[in-house]
């Protein structure tokens, strides 16, 4: 039996763990590519090979293909305060220089970590799939103008002749999320730092089914195609009340119109210690990012755990290693805060 050498970038991440645990039961002769400031605890016992270097840096990028028949391009960001000129720098150079350099090293296989946000929101009440039309340029969000300019960039090198095969995972939930990326929205409920939300719709999946539908990319997606690797959408009001039932932590009381909220958020950029989301935060949140994952069930055979585990998964790792900076089980909002609440409902700032 021939070992297959696999590089996966972004190893130490989030999903990039869990994607080189199964390379590792696979049987693939695993190397990661790891930063000098990498923290190496997600993959320390894994045998594997650590290569330093960064998607940024070429030279370390073309060392790192040496005799690498399969890529995972997993690194990337999924912060909203980073600034927009560095999130395109990760989001799409570093894509760039992989992919040219995996191109240039003929690899037979490049399996590409993107994100719904590439291919955009569905239209309002409506639920989108990979054949969904870009149209979110217009909301002005770095991190989806990031990914959807990435992946045009893939893309390209498609046409050049890259083996790649496109995943695009939805809000990933579930243990060990060591950066607190996309996991970091819950940790904000549960220390009661979420005091308002507006309307809008998020795809949540289980970080465990992510990588397993990398996997199945990697040995059955078809050259070209993108696959969708979302479980179940929830309103910000569903959402919130399974975390308050999960956690025991009483969901916000106060929701608010997209424009009430942005200039409270506009406001609270001038006002040094008031807490709000970002306005690109919002105007994503406000969004209908509900999403299909039929395509990827259908062709690859991928299947989804109960969309409650991921979510018990990921209160349970925050309690066991935050429990100090939380909210108690049985704690409630502020009693400002669930005044606010009912005021703006009655008089129909909420919508």
């Amino acid at each position: 039996m021939v070992v297959a050498r696999t590089l996966v970038t972004g190893a130490t991440g989030f999903i990039g763990q869990y994607v080189t645990q199964l390379l590792v039961q696979r049987g693939d002769d695993v190397c990661a590519l790891v930063r000098v400031n990498s923290n190496l605890r997600p993959i320390e016992r894994l045998d594997i090979e650590m290569l330093r270097g960064d998607i940024l840096d070429r030279r370390s990028i073309r060392r790192a293909m040496r005799g690498v028949e399969r890529v995972f391009h997993v690194a990337g960001t999924t912060s909203f305060t980073v600034p927009r000129e560095r999130m395109l720098a990760v989001a799409v150079e570093g894509t760039r220089i992989v992919l040219e350099e995996a191109m240039r090293a003929d690899v037979h296989r490049l399996t590409y970590t993107s994100s719904v946000a590439a291919i955009g929101p569905a239209r309002p009440a409506a639920t989108a799939n990979e054949a969904n039309v870009w149209d979110a340029g217009r909301y002005r969000i770095p991190y989806v103008d990031a990914k959807h300019e990435a992946e045009v960039v893939a893309l390209r090198l498609l046409g050049r002749g890259l083996p790649l095969v496109i995943v695009n995972p939805a809000h990933v939930m579930g243990r060990g999320d060591p950066g607190r990326s996309s996991t970091a929205l819950v940790r904000r409920f549960m220390r009661r730092q979420i005091h308002a939300y507006v309307q809008g719709t998020i795809n949540i999946v289980g970080v465990d089914d992510v990588a397993r539908g990398h996997l199945l990319a990697d040995e059955r997606g078809q050259i070209g195609e993108r696959y969708i690797l979302g479980n179940r959408n929830f309103t910000w009001d569903r959402f919130f009340a399974d975390l308050g039932r999960l956690s025991g932590v009483e969901p916000p009381s106060l929701k608010l119109a997209l424009p009430v909220a942005l200039a409270l958020a506009n406001a609270a950029i001038r006002v040094p210690g008031l807490s709000m989301p970002l306005p690109a935060e919002l105007r994503a949140a406000s969004l209908n990012w509900a999403f299909t994952s039929a395509k990827a069930k259908r062709l690859l055979g991928w299947k989804t755990s109960p969309h409650e585990d991921c979510l018990e998964a990921t209160v349970a790792w925050y309690r066991e290693r935050d429990h100090r900076h939380l909210a108690p089980a049985g704690s409630r909002q502020p009693v400002l805060m669930r005044l606010l609440g009912e005021v703006s409902r009655r008089a129909g700032l909420n919508r």
